[in-house]
């Protein structure tokens, strides 16, 4: 089996937004496809992230399928006055995990990163994801262990 990572088009809407769909379910979200669809296609439309997918074929006959994708949203870090992306999501179906198709993604955001002038990736994980940590320490992440992360649930005014 072959792997292949590149940059998503609007034409991978579909089969992205059911991976991005099955992702949002992993971290205990409701199953919503049209919201995945909306929000990939915004991302797309807009061009506000790089999202990178892994399609393969299982043999010469078989046509290109996606089984996995990395978003990484581009942004600031002030203590290093410097641009940084941080990597949101990585996914690779449930039925093709340890293909290797996880750490290319990776590996990919990593060189895109490194050729456009990022002098940092970031992310967070779950604590219980204890796959993904394994991962991440093998390509060289290093774990925060000296700040927290905080978040604040907003609940958006009504405009008009």
């Amino acid at each position: 089996m072959t792997i292949k990572i590149r940059i998503a088009q609007l034409e991978d809407l579909e089969p992205l937004a059911e991976l991005f769909n099955a992702y949002r379910e992993f971290y205990e979200e409701t199953s919503d496809i049209g919201l995945a669809r909306r929000f990939l296609q915004d991302r797309l439309n807009n061009k506000d992230s790089i999202i990178f997918v892994a399609e393969t074929a299982s043999n010469e006959n078989q046509a290109q399928k996606l089984i996995g994708f990395c978003q990484l949203y581009p942004t600031f870090c002030s203590v290093l006055a410097a641009p940084i992306c941080v990597l949101y999501d990585l996914f690779v179906d449930v039925n093709i995990r340890k293909s290797g198709a996880g750490k290319a993604l990776m590996l990919t955001a990593h060189e895109y990163a490194a050729n456009n002038g990022y002098v940092r990736l970031d992310l967070t994980t779950a604590k219980t994801n204890l796959t993904a940590q394994s991962l991440y320490e093998s390509l060289g992440w290093v774990r925060d262990d000296v700040f927290y992360t905080y978040n604040k649930t907003i609940t958006p005014a009504k405009l008009g």
